[in-house]
């Protein structure tokens, strides 16, 4: 049995229809009408325990609803979600001290407490044994570098500080599911790149499963092998983040330095996109020309100095596949 089980689940909302026209909104106040709407509509997968999943899609694809409906704060429409075998919203006392939920634009902490003081009311809450308590601090503090600012209120943190004080709020009672949601939107990269090595640190050595959405792509790239994309409430992928590159990412690039800048590096099965002095970028579709045989065909043609090759973006292959769909 997989850790995370979600099977048809949906999420419906109703919201008023807002009139056009004169005579329409006189009748809306007498009559308003509404109309429902599914944020989530039919979302199927399971997470192993240990995986982390990266879970991707555009503004209102329904990734925080779906979220929001693993940790227990909405009841979902229809379908059916359980987490470590419980339904997070029949049983969300007992859910919510199995589980971590960092959401990046808000906190858990106390806003006037000094950062310290704010772990240790969450002591009390999750009634965490002193010792355990004294060792997960040491070990967060060092991974995060908590120390400098431990005394410092929260409302006086950085964005930054305030992240890695959430992080470490939401693993204190050592949960075995940690959900992010936008856990480094706003910072710089090198807030950025602590909280991406402090992830990757605790799934590999507690063991941690960690679902993160997300719209930094990097994040997914330096975490996460495997993705779930949604769109308009439904998934439409979920394999392998490699396996997505290589089945919709066909356009590889090919950088070559001539040893002539005049020379004319085009031959057939590639698209010159530009030059810059003797440097020139070419595109090719990997089903159709192998970048051995453009190497050997621009070689021919030219003397080389350099080259190498690019292979695609995940930004641009998560970009095409929402604006033409998927295969």
């Amino acid at each position: 049995m997989a850790l995370i089980e979600v099977e048809q689940l949906r999420k419906e909302f109703t919201r008023p229809v807002r009139p056009t026209g004169r005579l329409a909104a006189l009748r809306s106040l007498l009559a308003r009408e509404y109309r429902t709407v599914a944020a989530v509509d039919g979302v199927s997968f399971k997470v192993e325990a240990g995986e982390m999943v990266g879970y991707l899609g555009p503004n209102g694809a329904g990734k925080s609803t779906t979220l929001k409906m693993l940790t227990g704060i909405l009841v979902p429409s229809a379908g059916r979600i359980e987490v470590g075998g419980l339904a997070p919203h029949r049983r969300r006392v007992e859910h919510v001290r199995r589980i971590g939920v960092v959401f990046g634009q808000r906190t858990q902490l106390w806003w006037d407490l000094p950062t310290v003081e704010s772990f240790e009311l969450l002591r009390h809450v999750y009634r965490i044994p002193a010792e355990r308590y004294r060792a997960n601090m040491r070990r967060y503090g060092d991974l995060l570098d908590l120390g400098p600012f431990l005394e410092t209120p929260v409302r006086q943190l950085s964005l930054g500080q305030r992240m890695r004080a959430d992080l470490a709020a939401a693993l204190l009672h050592d949960p075995a599911i940690l959900f992010l949601d936008e856990p480094t939107i706003g910072l710089d990269v090198v807030a950025r790149e602590r909280i991406r090595g402090f992830l990757a640190e605790i799934n590999r050595e507690r063991g941690v499963t960690v679902i993160l959405t997300t719209h930094d792509l990097n994040d997914i790239m330096r975490l996460c092998q495997r993705v779930v994309l949604i769109d308009h409430g439904r998934v439409i992928y979920d394999g392998a983040l490699e396996a997505l590159r290589a089945r919709y990412g066909r356009w590889r690039t090919l950088v070559v330095d001539l040893a002539d800048p005049a020379a004319d590096p085009c031959v057939p099965g590639a698209e010159l996109l530009r030059r810059e002095g003797p440097r020139a970028w070419l595109r090719f579709d990997r089903e159709t020309v192998t970048a051995a045989s453009l190497i050997a065909a621009v070689a021919a043609r030219c003397p080389v100095r350099d080259l190498t090759v690019e292979e695609p973006e995940i930004e641009d292959v998560v970009r095409r596949i929402y604006e033409n769909g998927i295969a």
